[in-house]
């Protein structure tokens, strides 16, 4: 707690983080995301395999992980406040790029472009906003939880737009679903331009700390097997609901669960984010992860049930969101303040290289297989392999 003569620099945490949140939702939530609702439309009318299309979240994801190498020097130069707003604003323009294009070429600077700007706005945005949750310590698993709820905001929001637009403007309409999307992402962006982020000596800068690989390799290993496992789900669920007959209805009902079930996330996992046991909430949550990313594989058995898609999105969902918030308890548990730009960095760096190595992967698997299940069955076992890793962290000492 603040001494009671040193004002708190956050006097109103919770909003604070909440239009933090709007980095995320802007990066994560529309820009990685929504390329999912925009994919059977863009494969079908710009003659894509499914290995070309996985290479679209490959390359943004190979941008995300150049972004969280360079995280912490962008945030140590210019500040986390900074590295939040140029992040964000870069989302925003590499969504009007995708809008006016559709070469291959231009599409791809598009997403690697994304995946730069992200990896900025959420590296700093997760280390300030456990700056400001550290404000309230009785508060703050909670408080952390609302800025990885912004990605669902998002979805969310992309979800009640997207199948709508290509319903209403017919084959071919991806594009206008892009410049909507780009739309929606300005308006998101001006609440975030005008907050003082900068506020808090902490807000401003972050000093220089190492990050060991050694200490914390099983995390790392865990936290690559959740990028690499769950981006198949992500990117090739609509596809697979609308090649299960699913029309425009239900691939919004469909991922707007998903990103609904986010709103419940601080609620449901405050307790096991409140473990400081190394791993173990971690383990908890992205076993859960995996058992919702499971579930499609019995709809061939059930016969596609309508139930049986709609549970899969709310535990995949309930669990996805708050598996990097538990990634950033650890640090917070682990980790000396001074050290969680590199520690959220050092992170993000494995998580970055799974999700960049998973899309390909993936849609490489479907073109082979000829089916999308096979896909989404090796989306299912990483995410549980990733659950077993994580189990063994141990805590560590802070630094």
């Amino acid at each position: 707690m603040n001494p009671p003569d040193s004002p708190n620099p956050y006097p109103h945490p919770a909003r604070l983080i909440l239009i933090l949140s709007l980095a995320p939702t802007v990066g994560l939530g529309i820009g990685r995301f929504a390329y999912a609702l925009v994919l059977p439309d863009m494969r079908d009318s710009l003659v894509w395999s499914y290995s070309a299309a996985g290479f679209m979240n490959t390359i943004n994801a190979a941008g995300y992980l150049v972004g969280a190498l360079f995280a912490s020097q962008m945030i140590r130069r210019f500040g986390l406040a900074a590295s939040v707003r140029w992040g964000t604003l870069g989302c925003v323009l590499s969504l009007a790029l995708c809008a006016i294009s559709g070469n291959f070429f231009v599409l791809s600077f598009a997403r690697l472009l994304a995946g730069l700007a992200a990896a900025a706005g959420f590296v700093g945005g997760g280390a300030l906003a456990a700056t400001i949750a550290q404000s309230r310590p009785e508060r703050a698993n909670f408080l952390l939880s609302l800025f990885y709820a912004g990605p669902g905001i998002g979805i969310v929001a992309s979800g009640l737009i997207a199948p709508y637009v290509l319903q209403a403007f017919g084959p071919g309409s991806w594009w206008i679903v892009w410049w909507a999307l780009t739309l929606l992402a300005v308006a998101m962006t001006i609440p975030l331009l005008l907050a003082p982020l900068g506020e808090g000596a902490a807000a401003g800068r972050a000093t220089a700390a190492k990050f060991a690989i050694a200490p914390v390799v099983f995390y790392l290993a865990a936290y690559f097997m959740f990028g690499a496992g769950y981006i198949a789900y992500m990117t090739f669920m609509i596809a697979y609901v609308r090649d299960s007959g699913g029309g425009a209805a239900a691939q919004s009902a469909f991922w707007s669960l998903i990103g609904l079930s986010a709103f419940v996330t601080p609620w449901v996992w405050r307790h096991v984010l409140a473990l400081d046991r190394g791993g173990i909430a971690t383990a908890i949550i992205l076993g859960t992860n995996a058992i919702g990313a499971a579930m499609p594989i019995l709809a061939p058995i059930l016969g596609n049930s309508p139930v049986l898609l709609a549970a899969s999105a709310l535990v995949f969902g309930v669990a996805f969101f708050s598996v990097v918030g538990s990634t950033t308890a650890f640090v917070r548990f682990n980790y000396a303040p001074a050290a969680w730009p590199s520690a959220i960095a050092g992170l993000t760096i494995s998580f970055g290289i799974g999700q960049t190595l998973g899309p390909i992967v993936v849609g490489a698997i479907t073109d082979a297989m000829g089916s999308l299940s096979y896909a989404l069955n090796v989306s299912a076992a990483m995410l549980a392999l990733g659950a077993v890793l994580s189990a063994f962290q141990r805590k560590l000492l802070k630094s």
